[in-house]
């Protein structure tokens, strides 16, 4: 016997957080009977789970590694968007979603799944999954700035705060920063920069956890190893 919530998360529906909304909100049926308690606990084997009058049932879970183009957004719903993540995978893989986002005009290395607690592990603040950065600034950045960046610095009422920062290059026109966060806050890169009056030309994020982007060509997804899955886990 599983609970409810996590049973839909491992038949890929949502995460568990958000499975437990959809829950609450009167979607989810039993053996035909309508289920709102979260303790609710069902037998995978037995039960009929439906969301929304359509039968759920485990399935195989699956770990992907995309790299992101620019111009693309985090999504496989149908939007305005031109470009959408979805369009870089195999079609009978309509059920993944993103772990975590990176906003339209960033690149580089994202994770899909259909594993709703992988997703709440990776995403959520409290396990802190570290996430490596590239990002090319407009500007001559100093190395006093990126002492503000892992110090911290408040901006619309959050505190964006940077782990470790590492300055590759930097000219009057041109720098070029790496740094490591772990909260993952909405646009935190561009936001720090951008509290130093500098604008963040291009993002690319080249690592999460110990999993890097490496020679991934951009538009491009390969499979996670089981190794690798284990090791982003075992830090949890």
């Amino acid at each position: 016997m599983v609970r409810l919530q996590k049973f839909l998360a491992e038949a890929g529906i949502a995460s568990r957080r958000a499975s437990e909304q959809i829950i609450l909100a009167g979607r989810v049926t039993v053996n035909g009977k309508e289920a709102r308690e979260l303790g609710t606990k069902v037998d995978p084997l037995h039960d009929r789970v439906a969301v929304d009058g359509r039968a759920v049932h485990r399935k195989k879970k699956l770990y992907i590694a995309l790299h992101k183009p620019r111009g693309y957004v985090c999504t496989r719903q149908e939007t305005e968007a031109r470009d959408l993540i979805g369009e870089l995978l195999p079609k009978e893989w309509s059920d993944l979603f993103s772990v975590g986002r990176l906003d339209c005009q960033s690149e580089g290395l994202i994770f899909l799944t259909n594993d709703g607690d992988f997703c709440l592990k990776l995403t959520h603040p409290r396990y802190g999954i570290r996430k490596t950065y590239v990002a090319m600034v407009d500007g001559k950045v100093e190395r006093e700035m990126l002492k503000k960046f892992t110090d911290g610095i408040e901006d619309a009422g959050e505190k964006l705060q940077a782990l470790r920062t590492r300055l590759i290059s930097a000219n009057n026109t041109t720098s070029i920063v790496e740094l490591e966060l772990a909260e993952g806050r909405n646009r935190e890169v561009r936001r720090l920069f951008e509290s130093q009056n500098l604008v963040v030309r291009r993002l690319q994020r080249v690592k999460i956890g110990p999993i890097k982007l490496g020679e991934l060509p951009a538009g491009k997804w390969r499979t996670l190893t089981e190794t690798e899955i284990k090791s982003l886990l075992s830090k949890l």
